[in-house]
């Protein structure tokens, strides 16, 4: 294959938007229970001037207070604006004839005062229950946002449960997997007929631990546990156990055990249980008892407590079990260990037609060429290819699934989609076509090499220019020195007729060349096919599951004299690759000038023109 080598910003509530709530709150206490405006803007005269004002024609209108024992009185200046005053009330008898005298509105008025017991509510409690009503519903605004819930509830584990029939998945619904089911099954007859096993003795396992990579179905043979035995399904992920504070996660266990004692028998199921079930480490030097430590002591705790004779049984999915706490696995917790691997071929044909069932096909579908064409994939990667090849279907105006849209989601899937605006130069697209028929013509002209099956010059999103595809005609689990020493000669066809053809080299090849020294160090320091360190493992394998990284396990002058092997094994192969292409070059030519007009040719039309 040749390569190109050439999130979330959803706006965020500030804080600022909760200050705006407390403002408008102050603000409306601030009108309900502090003096009004016009109340602070009245003024205080004397007695003396009030009668003045009154004889000289200012005065308006007059009340008579007889709580306060005032007079609060409007008078009109020289402008006609209008001012408002107050003055004691003076023992005064001809005040009502000078107030008449004068035409000015007079009367009075009685204020009652309001209970001391009812002052006290309207003063300080209504203004306290206000503040702390906002701040209740500010702290669970807040910890809405940082994924929690409310205080009181933080003890509670939070498992999603469904109820006998609810999971709507049996084993019919699981396909690739017959060896984990058949381990699982006894589970579910456990479930269904206690007494059988009571009566010689034996005891339910109290745990299984379904280990595997990702996509492989682990989840989905859980939730085929719980619907074939048709009990309460606990599903709660690992790391909804993870609290910001300690002591949280372990209550949230207390509480899924106690809810799975009252509905027994049921089944509970822990995704990811790697989050809160690590090695625990006591060289960590900070002295303090961290959470996820104090949660998995108290996991511990509980499958130790519970009976197994309830019919309460523990599963959980990981991808990586080398990563757990040796205590989590002794038998009489995680009694058994199921390994969920990537399907074989037979299994991946099965899981096609699983996920084709309710998707309409074309009758004359091969899925059996689909599996071939698929080695490697996980079930969730097969049921991509089968929505992908549906929406090809419909982009191509057509109501059912044909051959050549599996074919093309293979390939979607593997490369990417085709990049149609990507435009090459003739020179590029020369050294494409020839870099690809390299790739193919050393691989045919090998005994033990993989048959081609397409090749196209044809850019994809995924960065390469072009590829050439091998597909096995049966399921391989072995692979021999020779046929390890073929593939690298395979990788470096490409690179190989780039510098036959052309006398020089491109940046097309770094997949290639990443690929053929991988597997001529994996041949050196893990499969023992070197003369020169025999069968002695010069490397360790870290999380198998999860990309198989490597870490070197010796010397560092041995880990020089590993590198001097693997340029000398990658050296071989490309000095093979160029020595097949040169007694090949007629056909390498012809191949490259077909390739260039097509585009896309089949294996068979490549192998038809190289045996003519």
């Amino acid at each position: 294959m040749i390569e190109n080598n050439q999130g979330d910003n959803r706006p965020k509530k500030s804080i600022i938007y909760y200050y705006f709530i407390i403002l408008v709150a102050v603000m409306l206490l601030n009108a309900l229970f502090f003096p009004s405006v016009m109340e602070a803007r009245v003024k205080e005269v004397g007695y003396s001037d009030f009668i003045t004002m009154v004889d000289e024609n200012k005065v308006t209108e007059v009340v008579m207070d007889s709580t306060k024992q005032e007079l609060v009185f409007s008078a009109t200046d020289e402008d006609g604006k209008t001012t408002y005053y107050k003055t004691g009330a003076f023992p005064d008898e001809g005040l009502m004839q000078r107030l008449t005298d004068h035409n000015v509105k007079y009367s009075s008025e009685t204020v009652k005062q309001n209970s001391s017991l009812l002052s006290v509510i309207l003063t300080w409690l209504l203004p306290i229950f206000i503040f702390i009503g906002i701040g209740q519903l500010i702290s669970k605004m807040m910890m809405k946002k940082m994924g929690g819930g409310p205080a009181m509830t933080f003890g509670k584990a939070n498992a999603k449960i469904y109820a006998e029939t609810e999971t709507g998945v049996t084993f019919d619904d699981v396909a690739g997997e017959e060896e984990s089911k058949d381990a699982l099954t006894e589970i579910v007859d456990f479930l269904h007929n206690p007494d059988k096993y009571a009566q010689i003795g034996a005891k339910l396992p109290k745990g299984a631990l379904l280990v595997g990579p990702p996509g492989t179905g682990k989840t989905l043979l859980a939730k085929a546990v719980a619907g074939e035995a048709k009990v309460p399904f606990f599903s709660i992920s690992g790391s909804e156990f993870v609290e910001m504070f300690v002591g949280m996660g372990a209550a949230k266990v207390r509480d899924l055990f106690k809810q799975a004692n009252e509905k027994a028998p049921c089944i509970v199921f822990i995704d990811e249980i790697d989050t809160i079930g690590k090695k625990r480490d006591s060289g960590n030097g900070m002295g303090g008892n961290d959470e996820r430590e104090q949660t998995l002591n108290q996991l511990l705790t509980e499958m130790d407590g519970f009976d197994g004779r309830k019919g309460v049984v523990i599963l959980a999915a990981t991808n990586r079990p080398e990563s757990l706490d040796p205590a989590l696995l002794r038998p009489g917790r995680f009694d058994r260990r199921i390994p969920v691997e990537l399907p074989d071929l037979n299994g991946r044909e099965a899981i096609l037609k699983v996920h084709a069932r309710d998707v309409k096909m074309d009758s004359n579908i091969d899925f059996g060429a689909i599996a071939r064409a698929t080695s490697g994939a996980s079930g969730a990667e097969l049921a991509n290819i089968v929505n992908e090849a549906a929406l090809r279907a419909v982009r191509m105006g057509r109501n059912v699934v044909k051959q050549e849209d599996l074919e093309e989601s293979v390939e979607t899937v593997i490369a990417g989609y085709q990049r149609k605006n990507a435009v090459l130069s003739p020179y590029e697209k020369k050294v494409v076509a020839y870099h690809e028929i390299g790739h193919a013509l050393v691989a045919a002209k090998q005994s033990n090499s993989a048959p081609v099956t397409k090749i196209t010059i044809i850019p994809r999103t995924s960065g390469a220019l072009g590829y050439t595809m091998q597909v096995e005609e049966g399921e391989k689990y072995l692979m021999s020195k020779e046929e390890a020493q073929n593939k690298i000669a395979t990788l470096t066809g490409g690179r190989s007729a780039e510098e036959l053809i052309f006398n020089t080299i491109t940046t097309g090849a770094s997949n290639d060349i990443e690929q053929a020294t991988k597997l001529a160090r994996a041949m050196i320091t893990r499969y023992g096919m070197s003369r020169e360190f025999d069968m002695v493992a010069l490397e360790t394998v870290n999380n198998q599951y999860l990309g198989g990284d490597t870490s070197l396990a010796c010397s560092a002058e041995t880990s020089s004299l590993i590198d001097k092997e693997v340029v000398a094994t990658v050296k071989a192969g490309h000095e093979k690759a160029i020595s097949i292409l040169r007694e090949n070059i007629d056909k390498l030519h012809e191949l490259a000038s077909y390739l260039l007009e097509k585009e896309t040719i089949t294996g068979e039309e490549f192998m038809e023109i190289l045996n003519k």
